[in-house]
């Protein structure tokens, strides 16, 4: 499959995916000071952005990570000796990532918020929230202009919407209710979890938003495998606690680098 992204940056490639109703633009706040050690790759997910949904099959996270793991091996990125990539991602985008550690894909994982890691499938939930974002956009890009209708409207999901332009809160408003994929990846998603955890095998890094409101902070993980708490921040992140989100990004991926190319603050 053909992936919308964009490529920035050098070194050893870092793949970001973002989460459900989101798309490659996430990532902006943080793009410029990784892609200063990484080569950083920001894609659409299948069904997001302007990668389109996939088609005959169920759009579950582990279809998800086939058809991204297709698409990268088109991209000709920096890869390790194994031919794999460092790869993070939010909430789905954490599952997927988890996803394509199980392949073979990913040298290594930061998770944030990673979704699918709950003790048993959900129940099924309308996506009402999604639709209407899409029937009421114009309302809602008309208060998105003002930092107290950022708060009032992603204040659920982002700690400091404020913090964010006219314009970047557009975008992410724009992407969630047009997205064609939302409601079929949502069921998805929502209907499975990621049972086999144990099975990864390369660094993996979970990271927690503290003021988080969608996903829970499983009991148990491996133990080899990191968490680390990020303060202040919602369950979109990117714009709460930038400089801190890039750092973990960095340190996270730094773990299964050679030690001439990890850099300062790595993770021990």
């Amino acid at each position: 499959m053909e992936l919308a992204h964009d490529r920035t940056g050098s070194g050893p490639a870092l793949v970001l995916l973002h989460p459900l109703g989101a798309d490659r633009h996430v990532w902006e706040p943080v793009v410029p000071a990784l892609a200063a050690e990484r080569t950083v790759v920001a894609v659409d997910l299948p069904g997001f952005g302007r990668t389109p949904a996939l088609t005959g099959v169920t759009p579950t996270p582990a279809a998800l990570a086939e058809a991204v793991a297709d698409g990268l091996a088109r991209l000709e990125l920096p890869a390790d000796g194994d031919g794999r990539v460092h790869v993070a991602g939010n909430s789905l985008g954490g599952w997927v990532a988890l996803e394509l550690a199980l392949r073979g894909v990913a040298a290594s994982v930061t998770a944030i918020a990673p979704a699918g890691l709950w003790p048993e499938p959900l129940l099924p939930k309308a996506s009402s929230t999604h639709i209407l974002a899409r029937a009421l956009e114009p309302l809602a890009l008309a208060a998105l202009g003002s930092p107290r209708g950022r708060r009032a409207l992603l204040g659920g999901t982002i700690v400091h919407p404020e913090r964010m332009t006219a314009a970047q809160a557009r975008r992410l408003v724009r992407a969630y209710g047009r997205a064609p994929g939302f409601i079929a990846v949502n069921d998805a998603m929502r209907a499975g979890r990621l049972s086999e955890l144990d099975r990864i095998t390369v660094p993996v890094t979970l990271v927690w938003p503290d003021h988080d409101r969608l996903v829970r902070r499983p009991v148990s993980v491996p133990e080899r495998m990191r968490s680390v708490v990020l303060r202040d921040a919602g369950h979109i992140p990117m714009w709460d606690a930038p400089e801190e989100l890039v750092a973990m990004l960095l340190a996270g991926s730094a773990q299964a680098l050679p030690e001439a190319l990890r850099g300062p603050g790595h993770l021990r």
